[in-house]
């Protein structure tokens, strides 16, 4: 890529809107941020009024172009992201089992505190209720595709084709060309409010830990893919930093299909393939949060002198995978999600979910850039799979090039 077209990038923009967004959070006035804040808020708002949305229009059609085969490949991959989740799940165990005790020594967890307080706040706000959650929209898009490739209808998938060019024209012209602006004003709310600062501080060797853990997960994940389908794994990687950057600043999954799919044609992913796994990965492959969530949560039971023998540490990161395929794409969702089991499975008491929640929430983005840089890997690998099987349709390919 020359310099030119580096410059006129989306990563560019992105890294650009990141390091604006910390220069200012140091000298901004209260007003100016919360300029940002309602700004974020009201994008915010319309993503999760749009996602579920975005993943009806864009999973529905790609199961009924595929045919009969359908049902297949949604098996396999939904195989493979699990298979990735509780692998990643199991190295985070054992990267506890083997640092915590010196780590972590002398160190105990003591009062959770509140990220949203002392936040700024909005403006004003304004209310955009999604037309359906996120796992009706997953549900529902299984369901109209499948139904469609057994009664075929030409009406049906011609319909549901334009719904998908309907949306990737939202996803081009006003979506896109905001993300820049959306990630500045994170990282410039995030810079002015203090509380931030003291939950990352208070798992500062956990969070690097946890950075270091997703940046060997995803080069052990693109290895594997290299072996399997004979690409390059450094230069796949390289080909996907776009959507590691955009997820890194929305620190939603969901929000970033549109740079993950763009992404992932680079690495040769046909556009039937890429219309089918990235969507449907952005819902159910987590192995990036999932990561975090275990290394966070030992991390607290460790600090809390509370012992996690083996055999319940693996049935929670099983469970743990099976939650993570319906925690929504969305900044918050994965934490949220496994909320019920921190508390069944390992007893968590009010003040240690609250002290995960925060932790998790303060550096959500890397783990979702880890998940969405994953998601590629498994594209990748089902493409090699069902290369000569899925056929993009000439609809397909008309709306793949809106991105």
């Amino acid at each position: 890529m020359s310099s030119q077209r580096f410059t006129h990038s989306l990563l560019f923009k992105i890294i650009v809107a990141i390091i604006l967004g910390i220069v200012c959070s140091l000298f901004f006035p209260t007003w100016a941020g919360r300029i940002f804040a309602t700004l974020n808020g009201l994008f915010s708002n319309f993503l999760g009024f749009f996602v579920p949305v975005l993943i009806f229009a864009l999973i529905t059609p790609a199961i009924a172009n595929l045919g009969k085969g359908a049902g297949k490949w949604l098996g396999i991959t939904t195989g493979i992201a699990y298979g990735s989740t509780i692998f990643s799940g199991l190295i985070a165990y054992a990267t506890s089992v083997a640092l915590y005790p010196t780590l972590l020594a002398g160190q105990s967890v003591s009062a959770a505190s509140d990220i949203e307080e002392g936040a700024l706040s909005p403006f004003f706000k304004v209310e955009m209720a999604p037309p359906m959650e996120v796992m009706t929209a997953l549900l529902l898009s299984f369901c109209v595709g499948l139904a469609m490739t057994a009664v075929p209808s030409d009406s049906l998938l011609r319909g549901a084709n334009q719904l998908r060019e309907v949306v990737m024209k939202v996803i081009e012209n006003f979506i896109i060309p905001l993300l820049p602006i959306y990630i500045f004003g994170i990282f410039v709310t995030m810079g002015m409010n203090g509380n931030l600062v003291s939950t990352i501080s208070m798992f500062l060797k956990v969070l690097v830990v946890a950075i270091v853990g997703t940046l060997i997960l995803l080069f052990i994940q693109y290895l594997l893919t290299g072996l399997v389908t004979g690409a390059n794994p450094l230069k796949a990687l390289k080909n996907m930093l776009p959507a590691y950057a955009t997820a890194l600043g929305t620190s939603s999954s969901a929000a970033t299909i549109p740079v993950t799919y763009k992404s992932a044609l680079k690495n040769g992913v046909t556009e039937s393939v890429a219309g089918f796994v990235i969507p449907l990965c952005a819902t159910i492959h987590l192995a990036g949060s999932m990561m975090k969530i275990v290394l966070f949560a030992f991390a607290v039971m460790h600090m809390s002198g509370e012992h996690v023998s083996p055999g319940l540490a693996i049935g929670f990161i099983l469970m743990l995978g099976v939650t993570m395929i319906a925690a929504p794409g969305v900044p918050g969702g994965a934490i949220m999600a496994a909320v019920g089991l921190l508390t069944s499975m390992l007893g968590f008491t009010d003040e240690q979910v609250a002290l995960m929640i925060a932790a998790y929430i303060a550096i959500d983005s890397f783990g979702t850039a880890a998940n969405v840089t994953g998601d590629g890997a498994i594209a990748m690998v089902v493409n090699k799979f069902a290369r000569g099987n899925l056929k993009a349709s000439s609809s397909a390919k008309r709306s793949s090039d809106a991105f």
